[in-house]
């Protein structure tokens, strides 16, 4: 059994895209270690489920992100631990691994109850999980325009106060047109001498999400993208530069191939809270979490990584753990290393994925940072 794909946290993953970003820009105390393009002007789309596995040979549905992908300036980089839309998406806005941001995962533990990271929950506010500084706040006070073109129902919401504040939040209705998001987006990468706007799509996710990445509905989606981020770089300036990347890759997991833990009580013994997702379980135990990581492993063996915590930290999953954040990360981890899922019933939504991310798969960790 080889070991998973570890995030190149201060090399080479998403929370250096920002930092590497700022240096370019020259912001003091940042340094360009990605080796980035000179400009004063930049746009990063982030396209939610675009990993770099699931680009790789797909040059006649995405002909213009593969052209990118086989560029000289182009790189491949990784997500940190676990794969997921949360913990990927402030890493890139705080410009910190999962360990010192603490946004654990999918839905992980906050003062002994579980917190979904998507769906938040009323009276919590961004703030109370996140407080330190974003890449866009700092940008923002050294006088760089900083923008985010995203759905206009994540105004305020809890992940877009952790990883986003800072930057103008230029909204697009559900539905809006490709037409109108690049609209969006160029007037803000315009409107300073330098600028950095972030533009999200969060559609081909779901369409993998919901019928796996192999189907013709992912492939229509990936062909729009496509279009969006053709039409977008047409649309831009030339000393505008044009960065593309994912949040994490997906694999698709037939039924048979997944195991819902509620149906094995050796399992589930010792455990209290069952968080993250079915690529990428985090489990809160009230027993002794060795003794716990053993009997998983034993069960799961060539199957699954299982690590206690402070196991997963030393390997370095999550980057250098703040302490006061540790106990959001699960007590053991288990991280899928074959085409397998462990479903829980208490998060019945799940069972209706086929496309799933979150382990250290280099199928769901690596990502494209495409340069155009």
């Amino acid at each position: 059994m080889s070991g998973p794909a570890l995030p190149a946290y201060g090399a080479g993953t998403l929370s250096d895209v920002l930092p590497s970003l700022s240096g370019v820009l020259g912001i003091p105390g940042r340094d360009d270690v990605l080796g980035l393009p000179a400009g004063q002007r930049f746009v990063l789309l982030l396209v939610d489920g675009l990993g770099r596995d699931l680009l790789a040979g797909r040059e006649a549905v995405a002909p213009f992100l593969c052209s990118l992908l086989e560029a000289p300036e182009s790189l491949t980089i990784t997500a940190g631990a676990p794969s997921t839309t949360v913990t990927s998406i402030t890493s890139l806005g705080t410009g910190l691994a999962p360990g010192q941001h603490g946004l654990a995962g999918y839905s992980f533990r906050l003062g002994g109850r579980l917190l979904n990271a998507l769906l938040w929950e009323d009276g919590l506010d961004g703030l109370d999980v996140q407080p330190q500084l974003t890449a866009f706040e700092r940008l923002a006070k050294a006088g760089v325009r900083c923008a985010t073109v995203t759905p206009a129902r994540f105004r305020g919401t809890g992940l877009t106060t952790c990883a986003l504040r800072g930057a103008d939040f230029l909204g697009y209705d559900d539905g809006a047109s490709s037409a109108r998001r690049v609209e969006l987006t160029v007037q803000a990468a315009l409107s300073g001498p330098r600028s950095l706007v972030y533009l999200y799509d969060r559609d081909l996710d779901h369409a993998g999400h919901k019928h796996g990445t192999a189907s013709a509905e992912w492939l229509a989606e990936l062909s729009r993208i496509d279009a969006l981020a053709a039409g977008l770089r047409a649309a831009l300036p030339d000393d505008v530069r044009l960065l593309v990347t994912g949040d994490h890759g997906m694999v698709d997991i037939a039924v048979e191939r997944r195991i819902t833990i509620e149906d094995h009580p050796d399992l589930l013994a010792g455990v209290g809270l069952i968080g993250g997702e079915g690529r990428f379980r985090q489990l809160y135990v009230t027993g002794d979490a060795p003794t716990i990581a053993a009997r998983w492993a034993d069960r799961l063996g060539e199957d699954a990584w299982v690590l206690t915590r402070d196991e997963a930290s030393e390997a370095g999953w999550f980057g250098p753990v703040q302490p006061r954040l540790a106990d959001r990360f699960g007590d053991v981890l288990v991280a899928m290393a074959t085409d397998r899922a462990m479903m829980t019933r208490t998060q019945p939504n799940e069972f209706n994925l086929i496309g799933m991310h979150g382990s250290l798969t280099a199928a769901e960790l690596t990502v494209p940072l495409l340069i155009g």
